[in-house]
């Protein structure tokens, strides 16, 4: 997600709380591009679990389990 889609985000959602509101293109755009920032914060997420380790009082490591 750049910076730019973030920003268009932003924008989209600052002008649908005025009382001009959102037209039906702007809102099937805002729409898409909130469902990609959540497909890539939940892609960043689980990258992030999948590098975690967990480290024992006794000093053993071992991964996250995974669930479905």
């Amino acid at each position: 997600m750049t910076d730019a889609k973030i920003a268009r985000i932003n924008e989209l959602a600052r002008k649908a709380r005025t009382l001009e509101g959102l037209t039906a293109e702007e809102t099937a755009e805002q729409a898409a591009l909130r469902r990609e920032y959540a497909a890539a914060f939940r892609t960043s997420l689980q990258s992030q679990l999948d590098n975690t380790w967990v480290v024992e009082p006794d000093g053993t490591k071992h991964r996250l389990p995974k669930r479905d």
